[in-house]
């Protein structure tokens, strides 16, 4: 039987833990090429509104540990102005749903063992990525956070900064006052710390030791001018501007997808990649902008791979003064596989979840 997961069951079995270990885990098997992935890809089609495009994107990887998993995304993008900040917005069908999936497979004999909602698990493999970035490269005196936005992922960070270092105090900006001042609420009662919602945005910098950016913005949101001596950065939506590329002294990046097998020219770096139907009839709106890339390895010239640091052949932070970065890199795919395997065996362990028989995805017409 292949089980159907909602993010409900996945959110009653997953905690930041399990998922902070497994992809630890997943990024040591890519570096002993125990494991595969590759980086995002998307494929843009124009709607019948100039202003907004299709995008189906997937990423994917496996182990030989036994699974491999697939994330699909089906989405409408746009951008638009809200509250003085530029973001960019998607939905499916309609606004406020969204379309997500993960199939996961069992390597051994391609059975396809689940299909999982992508939404609480995405918010907390993102949030696990910034707290394993904490953990490696943060302060060890780390105790306050700088946080810019207050959704979802805002959320995940909190529970991942608390793993990773002994944080007392959250002080949060983001372009909506209510949102802001609702995640102070709710991350104060939930984790016992003191969070306090700030109305100008250059005082979320003033005495953090992490700075973390997680908003859906288009532009910069990451200002390098504020930055204090010895932050720690993360910044998952948005980017940070170019005086926040230039202080960083040392950015760790968790790892490279691999080149395809006998064709190590085709190995990038760029977190997505992506094919437009109609690329320049269709200018008004792209996810990247006319002739360029996604980014590739930030600070490239002061980077260190998590493998590295791991088997200490390069340092991480040498000096409490050192600003530092962290990113994931483009082994997205191999998150999904990690994590997503560890859902669907807690899940079995408390039967969540509804089942539906596995032959329906079966036939008998070889392929």
């Amino acid at each position: 039987m292949t089980l159907i997961l909602s993010n409900d069951d996945v959110k009653s079995v997953l905690t930041m833990e399990i998922t902070m270990k497994a992809l630890e885990e997943a990024y040591q098997q890519i570096a002993r090429r125990e494991a595969v992935c590759r980086p995002r890809v998307d494929i843009q089609i124009p709607t019948n509104d100039p202003q907004k495009m299709y995008q189906w994107g997937t990423m994917e990887g496996g182990s030989i540990s036994g699974y491999f998993a697939i994330r699909m995304k089906s989405d409408v993008v746009y951008e638009q102005e809200y509250e003085g900040a530029r973001t960019q917005e998607k939905y499916c069908v309609r606004p406020g749903k969204f379309c997500g999936l993960i199939l996961l497979i069992n390597i051994h004999n391609g059975e396809p063992l689940a299909l999982i909602n992508d939404g609480y698990l995405q918010h907390m493999r993102v949030g696990a990525d910034s707290g394993i970035g904490v953990k490696y490269m943060a302060r060890e005196d780390a105790r306050v956070v700088g946080m810019i936005g207050s959704g979802g992922m805002a959320r995940s960070h909190a529970d991942s900064f608390l793993l990773a270092r002994k944080i007392k105090k959250i002080q949060v900006y983001s372009p909506t006052k209510a949102h802001r001042e609702e995640y102070a609420k709710e991350i104060k009662e939930r984790l016992g710390i003191e969070v306090v919602p700030l109305d100008n945005p250059q005082d979320v910098y003033k005495g953090a030791d992490i700075i973390a950016g997680c908003t859906d913005s288009a532009i910069p949101i990451v200002i390098g001018k504020w930055l204090e001596e010895g932050t720690h950065i993360t910044c998952v939506g948005g980017k940070p501007d170019e005086e926040t590329l230039k202080r960083i002294e040392v950015s760790l990046r968790l790892g490279n997808a691999p080149a395809p097998w006998g064709l190590p020219e085709f190995s990038l770096p760029d977190e997505y990649i992506t094919y437009a139907a109609m690329p320049d009839e269709n200018a008004a709106f792209k996810m990247k902008r006319k002739g360029k890339r996604a980014h590739g390895v930030i600070a490239e010239d002061r980077a260190v791979f998590l493998a590295d640091l791991l088997s200490r052949r390069k340092k991480g932070r040498t000096s409490p003064k050192q600003i530092t970065y962290s990113e994931r890199g483009n082994v997205q795919g191999a998150q999904f596989f990690a994590v997503a395997g560890k859902v669907y065996e807690l899940a079995r362990e408390k039967r969540l979840g509804r089942e539906i028989p596995t032959d329906w995805l079966l036939q008998d017409i070889r392929d």
